[in-house]
């Protein structure tokens, strides 16, 4: 039987370094963990950065995973298998945290909102499952955008929803930046005032992030006297986007 390319396999392992961790390498990072020579790994990254694999940061010069291989990435899960999936794990959010919870994956530049489970009380509240959500003023979106290709360079111009939204490109980055770093995201009031949210990824096959999950209520529940999201609330979270993560891409799978 023939072996196998060389090239690929190389190419490959680059794109699942990228996956995991920060998702944001630099030249001699990428070649340090796989153990080539520099110049074959910066051959291998200017062609999967040619077909859309790979993108460079223009700043800093890392790479990070491109939009065609993100878009590889989530063709095999469609939005009722990320809803099937998560159904299990958020109705047990809803009951830990005391809050709604909303799952979302990203649809034409937006948030769609795939699930949506009740807060576990009696106040007037609006099933949002079809909703189209901003990115970039949503605990949802930003988990998404950060993840993402698109969260390297996010539109010019973002819309304003409040006071605390975030319009200004640089700091949406340094935002985005940071959530990568703790690996889950927070939006106090920058979608509707007086309302919190926490999220955090929902990983696939091979690490790429391709949907979020997060809970979201009153700013003076979710948050304590320093608007900070409440170390429970955030754990309860992160341990659910694991699950759901794991029965996404169980290992061995």
């Amino acid at each position: 039987m023939p072996g196998t390319v060389q090239s690929i396999e190389r190419a490959a392992a680059v794109l699942r370094l990228l996956a995991g961790g920060s998702g944001r390498l630099t030249l001699g990072d990428i070649a340090h963990s796989l153990d080539l020579a520099k110049g074959t790994t910066h051959g291998i990254l200017r062609t999967l950065k040619a077909v859309g694999f790979v993108e460079q940061d223009r700043v800093s010069g890392h790479y990070q995973l491109g939009a065609a291989v993100l878009r590889l990435g989530t063709s095999y899960l469609d939005i009722n298998e990320l809803r099937s999936r998560s159904i299990i794990w958020a109705d047990p959010l809803a009951a830990r945290s005391g809050e709604a919870v909303r799952i979302g994956t990203v649809l034409d530049g937006q948030v769609l909102v795939v699930h949506h489970v009740f807060r576990p009380d009696d106040t007037p509240q609006t099933l949002e499952v079809g909703a189209l959500l901003p990115l970039h003023a949503t605990a949802l979106g930003k988990v998404l955008l950060a993840y993402s290709a698109a969260g390297a360079h996010p539109e010019p111009e973002l819309d304003r929803f409040t006071h605390r939204t975030q319009v200004t490109t640089r700091i949406l980055n340094a935002d985005l930046n940071h959530i990568r770093a703790v690996g889950y995201s927070i939006d106090i009031e920058e979608f509707t005032p007086g309302e919190a949210a926490v999220a955090a990824p929902i990983r696939g096959h091979g690490g790429l992030v391709v949907g979020a999950i997060g809970i979201s209520g009153p700013v003076e529940r979710v948050c304590d006297t320093h608007y900070t999201p409440h170390p429970r609330l955030v754990s309860y979270v992160r341990e659910t986007a694991r699950a759901v993560s794991q029965d996404l891409a169980p290992a061995g799978r």
